[in-house]
């Protein structure tokens, strides 16, 4: 039998899915998931391994166009991504209408070697008329290897997706242990589910301002089954602080409530979760900032 691994990147404008897509191929949740744009940050590797192909899979900020420097870092993140990828996956949610976004990031495909799947998400919202319009507006849109309409949240035709990725991908061993399912380290993935947590519910200015940074992580002395976690939250203004600790603090207890739940999932313990708000000013555009906070 022959064996194919590689790397597959998805791409699409913010919200097309594509993080709900990662996580519903990989089988757990490795990429933060929002209903906000910008949500992804790092290219967060999930990892699908079958009987007959190792599939890499890349997860990307949604290309835009940029209006800060952090945005400009980020295009260029997925930029850098799609010139080494074996195969891309475009994203085009089924329920709204090809726009100028779509354009654009169809028209940066379009001078890339890979092969480019095209992809309608969220297929569980939406007609069957609408599904088959968007599937020929798609068409319509750029030279496509396939296409194929997925619903990740009821599970529709992922498997088949995987199927069709796994074809465009070169023969070769397997790149990681069979039993990984993603290649970052633990500190990053607590930092993108308290992030998560945080842009719970909030206003849409702020999903840019925050970062959140791992301080400490280590075991409570004399408790080694409690693991101790010490995060900052950085903010852009003094006016944002508010919004994220919430009257009496119950809006950061909430954020501490839900993230904690899925950290102590991911380290299989007990966790204490001591979080810190700080205000770091428009380090969106700081060169010095964004570097220090991993951008």
């Amino acid at each position: 039998m022959t064996f194919r691994s590689g790397f597959a990147a998805f791409v699409g404008r913010p919200n097309a899915g594509k993080s709900t897509l990662t996580n519903a191929l990989v089988g757990s949740k490795i990429v933060i998931t929002s209903a906000k744009p910008q949500t992804t940050r790092h290219a967060v590797r999930g990892i699908v391994t079958r009987d007959d192909a190792q599939l890499i899979l890349v997860d990307t900020p949604g290309l835009h166009r940029p209006r800060t420097l952090l945005g400009q870092r980020l295009n260029d993140v997925v930029r850098a991504t799609l010139s080494e990828v074996d195969v891309i996956g475009f994203c085009v949610p089924a329920d709204q209408k090809i726009g100028p976004g779509d354009r654009f990031i169809a028209a940066e495909l379009a001078q890339l070697r890979a092969p480019v799947v095209g992809i309608v998400t969220k297929t569980d919202t939406s007609s069957r008329q609408q599904i088959a319009a968007q599937l020929l507006a798609l068409n319509d849109l750029g030279d496509f290897a396939d296409i194929v309409p997925v619903s990740a949240v009821a599970g529709d035709q992922v498997d088949l997706l995987a199927d069709v990725l796994v074809t465009h991908l070169p023969e070769g061993p397997m790149l990681y242990p069979g039993d990984v399912t993603t290649d970052n380290d633990t500190e990053t993935r607590i930092a993108e589910m308290i992030r998560e947590a945080s842009l719970e519910g909030v206003r849409d200015e702020l999903p840019h301002s925050i970062a959140v940074t791992v301080d400490e992580m280590r075991p409570r002395e004399g408790r080694p089954d409690i693991t101790e976690v010490y995060a900052t939250i950085h903010l852009e203004r003094d006016s944002q602080k508010g919004i994220v600790i919430g009257h009496q603090g119950g809006r950061l207890k909430y954020i501490g409530t839900t993230a904690r739940a899925g950290i102590e999932g991911l380290l299989g313990g007990k966790v204490h979760l001591d979080l810190h708000v700080a205000v770091e000013a428009d380090w969106q555009r700081d060169p010095k900032k964004l570097d220090r906070l991993g951008f």
